[in-house]
C-alpha cells in the first residue's frame, strides 16, 4: 500500500491520489508520521461494499438455515430491544 503524507496532499492537491492510485488499489494518508487515514477510489470501495454485503447475507441465510432467529411482533420486538438496554 502506498504511503503519503498529509503536506504531501495538501501541497500536490488531490491529482497525487490518481498518481498513487494507478499502481495500488489503496493509499494510506500518514500525519506526523502515523497512518491516519485510508484512500481508495470509488470502484475499489464499491467492491468491498459488495463483498460485505454478500457476507452479511451469507450469515443471516445461515442463521435461517439453523433456526438462529426470533419470529415476534414489532411491539413485542420493541419492547425486547428496550429491554435488553
Amino acid at each position: 500500500m502506498n504511503k503519503l503524507t498529509a503536506n504531501e496532499l495538501k501541497t500536490k492537491g488531490v491529482s497525487i491520489l490518481d498518481e498513487i492510485l494507478k499502481d495500488d488499489h489503496e493509499a494510506t494518508i500518514t500525519v506526523r508520521g502515523n497512518n491516519k487515514y485510508v484512500v481508495m477510489d470509488m470502484e475499489r470501495y464499491d467492491e468491498l461494499r459488495i463483498q460485505d454485503l454478500k457476507a452479511a447475507y451469507n450469515d443471516t441465510m445461515e442463521d435461517i438455515k439453523n433456526g438462529n432467529y426470533i419470529e415476534e411482533s414489532v411491539a413485542d420486538h420493541i419492547k425486547r430491544l428496550n429491554d435488553e438496554v
